[in-house]
């Protein structure tokens, strides 16, 4: 379809430039404030399925089932939740809905500690989902303020402080769960993101200044976003990554404990798989990043895609946790690639006065990938009997997703291709399905 037919006449972006002249002391606030949420996010994922076996759990076949509500709970009130977030933050601005979701979710993860049954713990995870989401709106406050040129940079080198912070956290939380029981990570968890929260209250710069009523119709709706099929395959393929990204999630802990011949010492184990996929990942994703900002976001996203695919099928096969974890290092690569790329296409493809609805469009088809995904693939176990089943078929679907967005994704060239000239997001072509 014709460009014009996702993006209408805006108004100048609030900086009236490319960027916001202040926009590194911006990104590597944020980059620092997000490394913390996320080391708290992930400080409790190593053990979570033995915390639920703590809450009075002890059918086998049922906590990988639970495992899988609770992770399902939080995704579909984030996608419900988002696309709100996003039309407030275009409102009122990005940084404020940055505090939002590292304050929200700094009381709600610290609450976990005090539950007493696994259905308070998935309630709380039910509000976790429509209060948090602090990678999206941390994204979107980033790309407002970042010039184009260094769009896939950036916002590689913020999903580098989420993979770094998902390799520290579970490392660090499994071995204080193990020395301290399962409840001390949550407090622990809450006290990270309100550090995130006051870090990004004084220490983020944002010259928002909130649209008028006739600017604000001008930017157009989410109807306008949404429009033709090109947006919708992106949108697409944003949920079959997050569909497979989780599909093992909740039986990940149980796998290695089942390699590891015994739950001593599993979550720790879990912990360090975890660690050494997260560090590989960080230094994929600023290093992919670059790579985007020179050969495009589609080609990295696609051969990115098909290394994760191809990596996760041996891991279904390992029979020791040393066999595993070099499996997952190697799928750590691929990983770091997939979410810079395809976020930098948004950024490229939507105006600024829409980025803070565009992400939340984008986390909330998200959302339901990560919302299916873990009741899936726990179900998948369950129905099986085998905890390598979910391996192979979260292998699949990330080849099936290679082959999807190498066909279905046509995404705009990289800023400076020709003769040097740098693409804002109004001179973007838009994404179209392949004829």
């Amino acid at each position: 379809m014709d460009q014009d037919e996702l993006q209408v006449t805006i108004p100048a972006s609030p900086a009236g430039h490319d960027g916001d002249p202040r926009w590194r002391v911006t990104l590597y606030t944020m980059w620092v404030a997000q490394l913390l949420a996320m080391v708290g996010f992930a400080f409790v994922m190593p053990f979570i399925p033995f915390y639920i076996r703590e809450l009075g759990v002890t059918n086998a076949r049922l906590v990988p089932i639970w495992a899988g509500l609770i992770g399902t709970g939080s995704g579909i009130t984030m996608s419900v939740a988002a696309p709100l977030w996003g039309w407030v933050a275009d409102r009122y601005g990005r940084k404020l809905m940055v505090q939002r979701a590292m304050f929200g979710g700094a009381v709600i993860l610290a609450s976990m500690a005090f539950v007493r049954n696994v259905r308070q713990l998935l309630a709380l995870r039910i509000i976790q989902g429509g209060l948090t989401g602090t990678v999206s709106a941390s994204i979107a406050l980033v790309s407002t303020v970042v010039p184009t040129a260094h769009m896939g940079f950036s916002l590689g080198l913020m999903q580098m402080s989420v993979f770094t912070g998902n390799s520290l956290g579970p490392l660090i939380g499994g071995a204080v769960a193990e020395h301290f029981g399962y409840r001390l990570p949550f407090l622990v968890t809450g006290g990270l993101l309100f550090m995130a929260g006051m870090l990004v209250l004084f220490g983020a710069k944002e010259r928002f200044r909130r649209p008028s009523a006739e600017e604000h119709a001008a930017s157009g709706s989410i109807r306008d976003i949404l429009a033709g099929p090109g947006a919708l395959v992106l949108l697409s393929v944003y949920t079959l990554t997050s569909l497979s990204g989780s599909f093992v999630g909740p039986i990940f802990p149980l796998f290695v404990e089942k390699l590891n011949g015994s739950a001593g010492r599993a979550a720790s184990a879990t912990g360090i798989i975890m660690a050494v996929t997260g560090i590989t990942s960080a230094i994929a994703a600023i290093a992919m990043g670059r790579i985007s900002d020179r050969v495009g976001n589609k080609p990295v996203f696609v051969i990115c895609t098909a290394l994760t695919g191809l990596t996760c099928l041996p891991q279904a096969a390992a029979h020791s946790v040393t066999q595993l974890l070099i499996m997952r290092a190697i799928f750590g690569i691929g990983a770091g690639g997939m979410a810079p790329a395809m976020n930098a296409m948004v950024a490229s493809l939507v105006p600024r006065s829409q980025l803070g609805r565009a992400y939340g469009i984008t986390t909330t088809f998200s959302a339901l990938g990560w919302a299916t995904g873990p009741i899936l693939g726990g179900w998948a176990a369950a129905a099986f009997d085998d905890l390598r089943v979910p391996f192979y078929m979260m292998g699949g679907m990330l080849i099936l997703l290679a082959v999807i967005a190498h066909k279905g994704v046509r995404a705009p060239a990289p800023a400076g291709r020709a003769a040097g000239a740098i693409a804002r997001p109004q001179e973007a072509t838009d994404v179209v399905e392949a004829e």
